[in-house]
């Protein structure tokens, strides 16, 4: 977590919430894959991952969670990134029904916007992609990445700007993940066949080593294996009221980005879904 989840448990109240405190990367994560790729910085509280032409690489929480909201700073490959891709998502690490909530961020060509696409996978099913062109240069300096996780929707923000919006719709028979908790993941990988211009931009391999940053890991949410109560206990903040909902702020800032940076959504892709899917009717 950048911040070492401690749980509360309020007997009174049967509540469990979550406090925080300075933490290194490795007291809340762990190496997944090639670990010469993964540097510490500033005493352990950043980390640099590397991607050349022998490996990307991975970490992932050492915990999973369920309901809350966890957030990274990341500062996105520089230059001509075209081919790469950094993602931050969490996953539920199950084969058959698999819940993931997606932020990938596509390399581009120098000059070009930095695309992120975000994708929900519920009870299994997935395929909801949506793109935006961020509206800032990503690689100049370090923004903030946050998804919220709640009973009533799962929100991804940049910075203080939600892009995407995906609600509890269980009342019309729509999946929502609920049921399974997810570890917290992030990679920087080679995946020139899809990931700039849907793979008609290659990676450029005289630029690597490339580059990306990450700080500030917070975590904030019911740690699985732990008290059985927290995830459905009404007190922990983030079921709280002013959560339920975007404020109006958040909404109008939501607006913009649809219509200002969005180029892609699913819902609208006839080619893929001649008939609409119903979390996009129902508003989503």
């Amino acid at each position: 977590m950048g911040y070492l989840g401690l749980i509360v448990c309020v007997l009174a109240l049967l509540s469990c919430t979550v406090t925080a405190r300075p933490a290194t990367f490795l007291q809340d994560f762990r190496i997944t894959w090639s670990d010469s790729h993964i540097r510490q910085l500033e005493g352990g509280r950043a980390i640099q991952l590397v991607l050349d032409q022998n490996s990307g690489c991975g970490f992932a929480s050492k915990y999973q969670y369920l309901f809350g909201r966890v957030s990274m700073k990341i500062k996105l490959v520089p230059g001509d990134s075209a081919g790469t891709v950094t993602a931050f998502y969490m996953n539920s690490d199950t084969d058959t029904r698999r819940d993931e909530l997606d932020f990938e961020f596509l390399g581009n060509r120098s000059g070009q916007p930095y695309t992120v696409q975000t994708n929900v996978y519920a009870h299994g099913k997935g395929d909801r992609e949506q793109r935006i062109n961020l509206w800032f240069d990503p690689s100049a300096e370090f923004h903030t990445y946050s998804i919220m996780w709640n009973h009533h929707h799962v929100i991804f923000y940049v910075d203080e700007v939600p892009i995407r919006v995906y609600k509890n719709n269980e009342a019309r028979g729509i999946p929502f993940p609920k049921f399974q908790p997810m570890g917290v993941y992030s990679t920087l990988w080679e995946a020139d066949d899809w990931a700039t211009r849907g793979g008609l931009e290659k990676i450029n391999w005289s630029r690597a080593p490339f580059y990306a940053y990450y700080k500030d890991f917070d975590i904030e949410g019911c740690q699985v294996p732990g008290p059985a109560n927290c995830a459905s206990n009404p007190h922990n903040w983030w079921e709280g009221a002013s959560y339920q909902q975007l404020n109006p702020v958040e909404a109008r800032r939501y607006r913009w980005v649809r219509m200002n940076h969005m180029i892609y959504d699913y819902c609208t892709d006839k080619s893929r879904y001649p008939v609409t899917p119903p979390e996009c009717a129902a508003g989503i």
